[in-house]
């Protein structure tokens, strides 16, 4: 398992956050029965805090200094993932159009978004069904992807 800063509850699992000075860099999915951080400094508390104002209301905008790394293609992608609103999931299809590029490219930029729920990569969705998330086809991401969608469609 990575070195992560802080392991925060969550809804659905567990969140592993890595932060570079103030930023947030990196944000995981960790199985539920991983243990949290008993320990926090003021990164991790607004953090927690930021994250605790999503659980409450998803239409929340994260305010938290964040530092994605990626390539000049997954940060375009990112970007525009940032302009979906919570009740209007895409496709990875319309999102290609808008963005020029192929679907398969966007799937692959969405799976590489390592701040998932602050860059909303859940929101992307195939043409038929949920698609990937974080690369997986099955499984807890699928789990977590679809627990944050009827979460954000509640808050509607």
């Amino acid at each position: 398992m990575p070195h992560y800063d802080a392991i925060l509850d969550a809804p659905p699992c567990r969140l592993g956050a890595v932060f570079a000075g103030d930023a947030l860099t990196r944000l995981d999915f960790l199985p539920a029965d991983t243990p949290r951080t008993v320990l926090c400094d003021a990164r991790v508390r607004r953090l927690r805090a930021e994250l605790d104002a999503y659980w409450d209301d998803p239409r929340h905008v994260f305010e938290l200094p964040c530092a994605p790394a990626g390539t000049s293609f997954q940060l375009k992608v990112w970007r525009a993932l940032t302009a979906i609103p919570p009740d209007r999931p895409t496709t990875y299809g319309a999102l290609a159009r808008q963005l020029g590029t192929a679907a398969r490219a966007v799937g692959q930029a969405c799976g590489a978004n390592p701040l998932p729920i602050l860059i909303p990569c859940h929101r992307v969705l195939a043409t038929n069904g949920l698609g990937g998330f974080m690369h997986a086809a099955a499984g807890m991401p699928l789990d977590v992807k679809a627990w944050l969608l009827t979460h954000e469609r509640r808050a509607d």
